[in-house]
């Protein structure tokens, strides 16, 4: 087990029920049995707080962390393409997360394609809020 994946992990603050929310979406990975609810309020198009819980394995965890702190204060629009840029670097496009979203740099490493659906599961589930 990778430290770093633990570290990001543990910095959980937007692990928490969003009771006044005002989207939500659920997914759960068929082949893990990972699951993540993601809630988030979102006003004028931007994404303004964000809550998730779940039980989850520790890669998704940790991208679940990332992507929370990364989507507060950013537009939905910028948040569908950052969920779109996760699934294009599984995809093959090793460089466009340290690109355009460094701070993702730590989780996404090739090293963890093999956790790539562990990993995707937050992003999946927060573009089925921002899409719609």
């Amino acid at each position: 087990m990778d430290l770093e994946i633990l570290q990001i992990a543990s910095k959980n603050n937007n692990q928490k029920f969003l009771e006044n929310h005002t989207h939500n979406s659920r997914l759960k990975n068929s082949l893990c049995g990972d699951e993540i609810q993601i809630k988030v309020i979102i006003k004028k198009d931007k994404i303004v707080d964000f809550g998730y819980q779940g039980k989850c394995c520790v890669y998704c965890q940790a991208s679940a962390s990332l992507l929370s702190k990364i989507s507060i204060n950013k537009n939905k629009l910028k948040v569908d393409e950052i969920c779109d840029d996760a699934r294009s670097y599984f995809e093959g496009d090793f460089e466009i997360i340290n690109r355009k979203w460094k701070d993702l740099g730590k989780l996404f490493k090739k090293k963890n394609i093999s956790r790539k659906e562990c990993i995707l599961l937050p992003f999946e589930t927060l573009k089925k809020i921002v899409s719609d």
